[in-house]
């Protein structure tokens, strides 16, 4: 998603999920008795996570603590103040202040404070892989903390002053970030109570940025298989939105459909990054209206741009559907040849994106490429009046953990992550914009926007799901 005028990007209002499946399983319980209840569609989720979390900790933090020179992070939480990290980081009830506390043991003479044949020992004998990182939680706790089974240690708040001297970190990350919203949690206050507990430490505390930007886009097995399948999910109901079972030419309005996608996320346990689902017009003059109570009526060129959130993974797509006139069994051809010229910039993208040193060496080849093909590049919303050529925005950008994600990004609004590489693994949104005329619109330039979400690998780009290949139809 693109900032834009028909789309809204930063965070969107969370739907209620806790409430939601709160309900969800009191109605099953009560309507269609004890077997349904039996299902635990509560329990499967959290044992999914705690996998993702697992795994995370033994394959993926250590190396991004090493890569960025961190002895030790300390994600700060207080109660009704909660980093954007506590998803990630196992959730656990904050009473009052509270710390999540990573420290990499290497070259640490003891277990640091764990029992000969604790969890972290465990571990590193299992694995082969030399010292680990400890985990411990100071003043959080909870039912499905706990039992996840991934920190090594609980304890209180009050410990962390002792804590942190008997491990004698060198630099100590905090989530303070100048680019990423996701990883700048630390509030001014949580940060001079930080230092004011830590003494002579707190001169030690460094910006965790990079860390946790590395930390969340390095992904696992098991992340990618989740995020691809909130990627159908998103798909399924955004295509169901632009079909006759939600419109009705002539009597439904955009907001309904936005309205009828959010019920979706409502009943299903879903979330979004992003606020009311982008349902658009285009026209010749642009974009009519979005998400209004303007009315579908038949001819339309429909948008729909939003993203699922399911188990701590956002996705952020696209779809486009057109409402047949009276006697019309498919979109005029200026409009589907606009749509093809689109699905040729993609497939050029597609086949350009790769590992890069930097995210920036990749962007330039993907341009380089979309230019050598023959398309015009411009700025953003600012086609030119020539007639003969498609003018094309592109803006692939991470995704993953948020609608426009952690890690390294090819987007022109992430300047940052475009200096950082671009590795195997990073979950990516391959975002468009084409503009091609249409003799149907006196000329005018049809604006087709593509965007579904993939995985970068060794050979390239690999969707996770499958991408928009058609103009829906709505008759």
């Amino acid at each position: 998603m693109i900032v834009s005028d028909d789309s809204a990007i930063g965070r969107g209002a969370r739907v209620g999920r806790a409430a939601a499946a709160a309900a969800a399983i009191a109605l099953a319980a009560s309507v269609l008795g004890p077997r349904a209840a039996d299902a635990q569609e509560a329990r499967r989720r959290w044992e999914r996570m705690c996998q993702i979390r697992a795994e995370k900790f033994d394959l993926v933090l250590p190396k991004a603590m090493r890569d960025n020179d961190l002895d030790m992070w300390i994600v700060v939480m207080r109660e009704g103040l909660l980093d954007p990290m506590w998803e990630a980081l196992g959730r656990g009830y904050v009473g009052d202040w509270a710390y999540y506390v990573f420290t990499d043991r290497r070259g640490a003479g003891d277990t640091g404070g764990l029992p000969e044949g604790g969890a972290a020992r465990d571990r590193d004998r299992a694995l082969d892989v030399g010292p680990a990182v400890e985990r411990a939680a100071l003043g959080v706790g909870g039912y499905r903390l706990e039992r996840c089974g991934v920190y090594d240690y609980f304890g209180g708040a009050d410990e962390l002053a002792s804590f942190v001297a008997e491990r004698d970190p060198e630099r100590i990350g905090v989530n303070m970030a100048a680019s990423i919203g996701g990883a700048d949690g630390l509030s001014h206050t949580s940060y001079v109570h930080l230092r004011e507990v830590l003494g002579a430490y707190g001169d030690r505390l460094v910006s965790a940025e990079r860390f946790v930007s590395d930390f969340r886009a390095t992904r696992t097995a098991i992340e990618i298989a989740t995020f691809a399948e909130a990627g159908e999910i998103s798909r399924e109901i955004a295509e169901r939105a632009f079909s006759n079972e939600v419109v009705t030419p002539g009597v439904t309005t955009l907001e309904d459909v936005a309205w009828w996608m959010s019920d979706q996320l409502l009943a299903r346990g879903l979330e979004s990054s992003f606020d009311m689902p982008s349902v658009y017009v285009t026209g010749p003059e642009g974009i009519v209206a979005t998400s209004s109570d303007r009315i579908i009526r038949r001819g339309d060129l429909l948008m729909i741009d939003w993203g699922v959130g399911f188990l701590d993974f956002y996705t952020d797509m696209k779809r486009i559907a057109y409402v047949l006139g009276d006697g019309e069994t498919e979109a005029p051809a200026g409009i589907r040849n606009a749509f093809e010229r689109a699905v040729e910039v993609r497939d050029v993208m597609k086949a350009a994106i790769a590992p890069a040193a930097t995210a920036q060496e990749a962007l330039d080849a993907t341009w380089a490429a979309i230019e050598a093909a023959g398309f015009n590049r411009i700025e953003f919303n600012q086609p030119s009046a020539d007639p003969s050529v498609t003018d094309v925005v592109i803006g692939p950008h991470s995704v993953g953990n948020w609608g426009h994600g952690f890690g390294p990004s090819l987007a022109f609004f992430n300047p940052t992550r475009l200096t950082y590489e671009l590795r195997p693994g990073t979950l990516i949104s391959v975002e468009l914009f084409a503009y091609t005329a249409n003799r149907d619109w006196g000329g005018a330039k049809v604006r087709i926007p593509l965007e579904d979400d993939a995985v970068v690998t060794e050979r390239g780009v690999e969707w996770l799901y499958p991408v928009n290949s058609r103009i829906l139809l709505i008759k």
